[in-house]
């Protein structure tokens, strides 16, 4: 897919998935603004690695590329970016990750997660933005248990402030959606993994623990099932959401409504790779690509951790005739190739 030039404003653009949008966006010829504030949360190197990556790509093709460190909880220098950008489309990745931090530093999801999200929602409007589109996450889902997880399904019932701040991310796009006519779309994205990926995410700390020979903490004593999804199918999606805005739902039913989609401007969509798998057979795969064996320790369930995940992407099949195609033993196998040849 080829852009006509159109301005997108990408913030979070030097995490894991922000980043390799803005590769992919950068090729395929669109004019990108990338934001982030380049916190600590994990090492700031390897979020510059990522950016120098989309820098020489710009170079190399003489397209428009230009990052500024700004946070999204800082209105004043956003409105700048407004000003000076003029963005038509603005995909939101920027947010405090994390189930388990979520429990050590609460204020920090409030302020990223809620009030930076509000900041991008009000200047989007004023701006008259053609297209937002927002990172949720399977989190949304909570304690539910029906399998697989459908955006009909009711998300009254998070475990997580992370999950809480997801779902108040969904409810307040609606509502800039219905005011301003802003056409908003979510993304409940379902254990992203990679290569570039996030040091504090599983494949990432199980790949470090075995090379390191040290032992890996499974939750739940192995119980557990993540239908982990292949960066690159994510962007694909990505890619082709940024084509297509939300827009009012001419067979909604306000007597009867779901969820998902609107009168307004307005949609959610699951996307996952919908084959959930054992986390104990994802490790087995990684000791192959690895090389090594791991050093288990089986614990309990962490607080704010829910023991499966299924993704049922029917829905968003529908709305860009897309579904993830990365096996997860050519995931693996491409994300422990990066991991040695990055790391060691």
């Amino acid at each position: 897919m080829r852009s006509l030039g159109q301005r997108v404003l990408v913030t979070g653009a030097a995490g894991f998935i922000g980043a390799a949008l803005s590769y992919k966006l950068v090729e395929n010829g669109f004019e990108v603004i990338g934001i982030d504030n380049l916190n600590n949360y994990y090492d700031p190197k390897l979020k510059e690695s990522r950016l120098n990556l989309i820098e020489n790509l710009a170079k190399k093709l003489s397209l428009k590329w230009s990052f500024k460190k700004i946070g999204i909880e800082n209105n004043y220098e956003l409105l700048s970016v407004f000003e000076s950008f003029q963005p038509k489309i603005v995909v939101n990745l920027a947010a405090q990750a994390g189930v388990r931090y979520s429990l050590e530093n609460p204020k920090t999801y409030i302020t990223s997660n809620i009030v930076g999200f509000t900041n991008l929602l009000e200047l989007s409007s004023k701006f008259e933005v053609n297209n937002f589109i927002y990172a949720s996450s399977s989190s949304v889902y909570g304690g539910n248990k029906k399998l697989p997880f459908d955006e009909s399904d009711s998300v009254d019932h998070p475990v997580s402030l992370y999950a809480a701040t997801k779902k108040a991310n969904e409810i307040t796009a609606h509502c800039y959606s219905h005011l301003y006519k802003l056409p908003c779309t979510g993304l409940r994205f379902f254990t992203v993994y990679g290569p570039w990926g996030r040091p504090d995410m599983a494949p990432m700390i199980f790949a470090k623990s075995i090379l390191d020979e040290k032992p890996i903490n499974i939750f739940n004593y192995g119980n557990m099932q993540r239908d982990f999804t292949f960066i690159d199918d994510v962007v694909e999606a990505l890619l082709k959401c940024c084509s297509k805005p939300a827009f009012p739902d001419p067979d909604f039913k306000l007597n009867n409504p779901e969820p998902y989609n609107s009168w307004a401007p307005y949609r959610v969509f699951n996307i996952g790779n919908s084959m959930p798998i054992n986390l104990m057979r994802f490790i087995e795969i990684l000791e192959k690509e690895l090389g090594k064996k791991a050093i288990k320790e089986y614990k309990a369930m962490q607080p704010g951790d829910v023991v499966k995940t299924n993704s049922d992407n029917s829905k968003l099949y529908e709305w860009i005739n897309y579904k993830p195609t990365t096996l997860l033993e050519e995931g693996i196998s491409k994300f422990a190739s990066w991991y040695k040849d990055y790391y060691t």
